[in-house]
């Protein structure tokens, strides 16, 4: 007889002189597939998990989690906390096809959207205007929200393949960038979303994270399943930037500092 028991590990860790450390560790009983620090608590972070759950966990406690949410029915594949001020709110993604508004405040969410027809794997915030976020989906659409408002704002068309995640330009409000399982990333303007304001190719396998610069407008990162991390310059003609082959195995995901420019 054998048996087989998934779980989870949140790593909290700390770069100092001595290089990178193990400040704390948390346990949770099923896989951990996305995690986002909170805004207003530098200790308070929030995972997601595969058993549908989110978790809250404190930094400073050497126990935990502080909360557990459970409402997904299916893998809550991706978190994020509120980017602007004068609100802290947290979205999340699920397998189940539904976005859920969170405040940490209250023990249960408080808005779900539904709309997608396939798996919601990323739900990001904008940094640009309160309570509007964007969804990338299996059912091959980027889609927008307004949490004040009922049902979705605006559905794009965005790949012929599935898209795996999505990201706000810092600089311009109306931007966003997708990556697909068809190897491309492609930029949109919410203003005029007929045809992609750029497309960039070089990926050989599903681009698994995408992320805009918080220092310059026009790059951005990504990383896929062909183990590469790749930066661009979607400004300039050729594109690419660097390509990064450091790793051996699938790169999930990726992040930019947002206090040393050239940290990833």
């Amino acid at each position: 007889y054998f048996a087989g028991l998934g779980c989870g590990t949140l790593a909290v860790l700390e770069q100092n002189e001595a290089g990178v450390v193990l400040l704390r560790s948390f346990d949770w009983n099923d896989g951990l597939f996305d995690v986002t620090w909170s805004e207003n608590n530098e200790h308070v972070l929030i995972t997601s998990s595969g058993d549908g759950s989110l978790q809250i966990w404190d930094t400073a406690k050497t126990k935990g989690p502080l909360q557990v949410y459970k409402e997904h029915t299916q893998e809550a594949y991706s978190v994020d906390w509120s980017q602007t001020r004068g609100e802290q709110l947290v979205v999340s993604g699920s397998w189940d096809q539904t976005a859920k508004l969170w405040d940490p405040a209250v023990g249960k969410s408080l808005c779900t959207f539904k709309g997608h027809e396939g798996v919601i794997y990323s739900t990001i915030w904008s940094p640009h205007i309160p309570g509007c976020f964007a969804s990338a989906s299996g059912d091959q659409t980027l889609r927008v929200w307004d949490v004040k408002a009922p049902g979705v704002k605006l559905v794009i068309p965005a790949h012929q393949a599935e898209i795996l995640s999505c990201d706000w330009c810092k600089y311009d409000e109306n931007l966003l960038v997708t990556g697909a399982v068809d190897c491309s990333l492609k930029g949109w303007d919410l203003r005029n979303v007929r045809q992609p304001v750029f497309i960039l190719l070089g990926h050989t396998y599903a681009i698994r994270r995408v992320k805009f610069s918080p220092f310059h407008a026009t790059l951005l990162a990504s990383c896929s399943y062909d183990f590469t991390v790749r930066f661009w310059d979607f400004s300039k003609r050729n594109s690419l930037l660097e390509t990064v082959e450091h790793h051996t195995e699938f790169t999930c995901g990726l992040d930019l500092s947002l206090h040393n420019r050239g940290q990833v």
